[in-house]
């Protein structure tokens, strides 16, 4: 289950659905190809989410900013 949704929304809808069905959200990004990301804290709530958007869930591939990659760790910084 993953606790990703791309969905063809508008910042301010997911931040009211989420706050209306109490969904805990962990990050929201707006996609450089169109639409939003939501990471859901609980792979459920991600669940019940994509029923509730289910006409407007993105398919797919997507393109997003370069700087989500500033955020993650390079190789050498990873425990193994």
């Amino acid at each position: 289950m993953s606790r990703v949704v791309n969905v063809r929304v508008a910042m301010d809808v997911i931040k009211a659905t989420c706050a209306k069905h109490a969904f805990r959200v962990s990050a929201v990004e707006t996609l450089v190809s169109g639409g939003t990301r939501v990471v859901m804290l609980d792979p459920r709530d991600a669940d019940a989410f994509r029923i509730l958007m289910k006409d407007k869930l993105i398919e797919g591939a997507v393109t997003r900013s370069a700087s989500h990659m500033a955020r993650q760790w390079t190789p050498s910084h990873h425990r193994r």
